[in-house]
């Protein structure tokens, strides 16, 4: 009788030890090891078996001048955000990993992609829900659609496996011959071949890997639902991520109706895009112009509150910046940034004083991105700046203004990239003046040549440093 493998896995990070240990060695994290049975028998069948040339077949080395290649054919969904999120599409036999807390729409997001997929054949592996629970929710989410006599035949072609074993889901797929799999969540799913629990390092570790070779070998994309921990990351094993093509992260405040799909790794194209949807009763919107949303609409002129072009991917967006200052009641006064990083925020505070004289050394200061959206592109300093001095002289910013520049630790407003892009956003919501870096070049050239600034319609502010700024804001 063979003898039982015991090894240990940390929880954390998926480092393997022969025996107990209180601390990681890997991430640093205590009391993070658990036992996990392993069975390795060399007899068995794999999950999903490779055919019998493959078993057999050796690469050779091949030269780059000698590889043939074609462009990928990418399967395009009714959803433009996916789409863009994806880099135009879903790439045949791609392995898509999307991530995100409890309730904040992951399943919807994935059922209503699988029911309106046009002409494919998509199957649906629920190892969380009943057959019953994910009808109610196609239900819900194609009334609109049954009401308006639209989609009364787009429905057949999502089929509903309600499966945890990896060998019966592997069954079920030869039967089938699905063109789109997606599986809710891979944290449910065991294999035989390894004896730990479901969830474990190893588990989805193995599935994961049973799925990877699937996809590959059959040209079929994959979607993975992954759960997350308390510290925000996916669940499972770092190796988890390497192993995909895709990561997706599905964030936003269940207290908003805004989420935010965003692009954390992607094989296939850039992987700083982002799509915008909105929650509704039916399902998830797509938003095409997320400026509008994340835009309020004042009838007073408010201090503190400044407009910001930022870039998310290849999307030029308009986003509101508001800053409150005010004087400290305690004796450390507070900095608290939601959707900013923190440790900027103070650096620009320290910039303000340093290079410009204004006394914030015993101010409360609080900054807010609008629409639950994190922002970590630079050019938006500016408009973080302004609206900071803004609120601690009560001297409300023109409401057709707007920035996009970059701060240097000596005053100077840096050249932001893809300036024109910005620029064209704010003309077509209607601004009237943008403050921009007098050093930036127009996109894709190395010599000294400036921006045509007469073939926009808006007045565009070029500034060096930002006493300039501040003396043509509040003279």
């Amino acid at each position: 009788m063979a003898k039982t493998k015991i090894a240990y896995f940390c929880q954390s990070c998926g480092f393997e030890s022969p025996k107990w240990l209180g601390k990681c060695p890997s991430c640093q994290q205590w009391n993070t090891f658990v036992e996990e049975v392993l069975e390795k028998n060399n007899a068995s069948v794999p999950n999903w078996k490779a055919s019998p040339a493959s078993s057999v077949r050796s690469n050779k080395p091949v030269q780059v001048a000698d590889i043939t290649f074609k462009e990928e054919h990418r399967l395009l969904t009714p959803d433009k955000e996916f789409n863009r999120v994806l880099g135009g599409g879903i790439v045949a036999g791609s392995l898509v990993l999307i991530g995100g807390e409890p309730g904040i729409g992951k399943s919807t997001l994935m059922l209503q992609l699988a029911l309106n997929m046009p002409n494919i054949k998509v199957l649906y592996v629920s190892g969380e829900e009943s057959d019953h629970q994910i009808k109610m929710r196609a239900e819900r989410l194609t009334a609109d659609e049954r009401s308006t006599g639209k989609n009364q035949e787009g429905n057949k072609g999502c089929f509903i496996l309600t499966e945890t074993s990896t060998q019966n889901i592997f069954k079920q797929i030869e039967e089938l011959q699905p063109d789109l799999v997606v599986i809710d969540s891979i944290q449910t799913l065991h294999s035989s071949h390894i004896e730990s629990t479901p969830g474990s390092v190893s588990q989805v570790r193995e599935c994961t890997a049973e799925l990877l070779r699937f996809a590959k070998e059959t040209a079929t994309p994959v979607f993975l639902i992954g759960h997350i921990t308390k510290d925000g990351m996916i669940a499972g094993p770092k190796i988890l991520e390497h192993m995909v093509d895709t990561v997706l992260q599905f964030e936003g405040d269940r207290h908003h109706v805004y989420r935010i799909l965003r692009t954390i790794k992607n094989r296939f194209g850039s992987a700083s895009e982002l799509g915008i949807y909105e929650m509704l009763g039916e399902g998830l919107r797509e938003v095409s112009n997320p400026s509008e949303i994340l835009l309020s609409q004042r009838d007073e002129p408010l201090s503190g509150i400044t407009i910001s072009a930022t870039l998310e991917g290849m999307r030029p967006m308009l986003i509101e910046t508001q800053a409150l200052v005010s004087a400290s009641a305690y004796g450390t006064p507070q900095r608290t940034a939601t959707g900013f990083d923190t440790k900027r925020m103070s650096m620009l505070l320290a910039v303000l004083e340093k290079r410009c004289g204004f006394r914030l050394g015993t101010q409360d200061v609080f900054l807010n991105i609008t629409g639950g959206i994190r922002v970590e592109d630079p050019a938006i300093d500016l408009g973080l700046a302004a609206a900071i001095i803004s609120s601690h002289e009560d001297i409300p910013i023109p409401a057709k203004t707007c920035f996009a520049g970059e701060i240097g630790l000596s005053g100077e407003i840096r050249a932001v990239n893809r300036v024109e892009q910005r620029i064209a956003e704010a003309q077509k919501l209607g601004f009237e003046q943008i403050f921009i870096s007098k050093y930036n070049m127009p996109s894709g050239t190395k010599d000294k040549k400036r921006l045509d600034l007469s073939r926009y319609n808006i007045d565009v502010k070029t500034v060096g440093r930002i006493e300039e700024v501040f003396g043509l804001l509040f003279g």
